[in-house]
């Protein structure tokens, strides 16, 4: 069975769990602390992945770092390592928070600007182009890119929107060379 089935199984057992206990908002900050402490400190996963160190020591660096969150999580987690998926953890916590957001009708945005975007520019983003794509709002994260020259360019899980000034200059381009 490929990684993303198994992973979207456990998901959507937490999700499950999440709407039983209504700590659905709990468990997705939850998920994404995981996400961000795994991005921060990329040894974390090869700690976990050690062969050489038990079970029980794995999950007791995982209680110790996640101390704060709820005992379903932390069970889920500990369940990841009983069975050797701890590769799994990042691509779980990625299925919940996509089953979230769908649940909300909420989809996740990555804006590149050439500065920082105030919230009434990522609000009026977000009306914008969650119609667009059948979504009631987005979550966008701004990341700041002065290779854009100018506009905006949106990621929307695989959709690019591109009005950026050098997205528009590089369409110009290929037209005058296809014209040739």
């Amino acid at each position: 069975m490929s990684k993303g089935i198994v992973a979207k199984r456990y998901a959507v057992a937490l999700f499950q769990l999440a709407k039983e206990q209504h700590a659905l908002d709990q468990f997705e900050g939850e998920l994404r602390t995981v996400k961000q402490v795994f991005a921060e400190n990329e040894d974390f996963l090869t700690v976990l992945s050690n062969p050489k160190l038990s079970i029980d020591r794995k999950k007791l660096i995982v209680k110790e770092a996640f101390t704060s969150f709820s005992q379903t999580t932390l069970n889920t987690l500990c369940l990841l390592l009983d069975r050797h998926r701890e590769e799994l953890i990042l691509d779980v916590a990625d299925e919940f928070i996509e089953l979230a957001n769908n649940e909300r009708g909420i989809a996740e945005a990555k804006v590149f600007s050439i500065r920082p975007l105030s919230e009434d520019e990522k609000a009026g983003l977000s009306s914008v182009f969650a119609a667009k794509v059948g979504k009631a709002s987005l979550k966008i994260e701004n990341v700041v890119d002065k290779s854009l020259i100018g506009g905006v360019k949106l990621r929307i899980g695989n959709q690019i929107f591109d009005g950026s000034v050098k997205g528009k200059l590089e369409r110009l381009e290929r037209e005058l060379i296809a014209k040739r």
